[in-house]
């Protein structure tokens, strides 16, 4: 997707040197029939950059970001397994992985703390 984004506005360019050159094909027309020709050419650029920065690249975008927020998991397991097998505390690993975690998503130490002494309990 990314590719196709970079790549409209190239085909909005095709599209508008195809219209210049119809529009020198066709110089014995009237001059009003000629900017309706030379609007053509300049259609098909504006399209090709409205559709690559319009729509595309912010598709891209936002794929990017889900993509990124569903590997996240596996970044906490990744991290609280290295720090345990590079023989950290229980708790220093938890913390170590709570660290990867998005700050909107990330809960405090305290609550941490919380949890592991409920869990501790059963």
């Amino acid at each position: 997707m990314s590719k196709l984004a970079d790549a409209t506005p190239a085909f909005g360019i095709v599209a508008a040197v195809m219209g210049v050159v119809h529009t020198m094909e066709s110089l014995h027309l009237p001059p009003s029939e000629l900017g309706i020709l030379i609007g053509h050419a300049l259609v098909g650029t504006f399209l090709g950059i409205l559709i690559s920065y319009g729509f595309f690249a912010p598709l891209v975008s936002v794929m990017e970001q889900k993509a990124t927020e569903a590997g996240k998991s596996y970044q906490v397991v990744k991290v609280v397994l290295l720090a345990s097998l590079n023989g950290f505390a229980p708790q220093t690993c938890v913390e170590f992985g709570r660290k990867v975690l998005f700050s909107t998503e990330r809960p405090s130490f305290a609550e941490m703390e919380e949890d592991i002494k409920h869990r501790k309990g059963k």
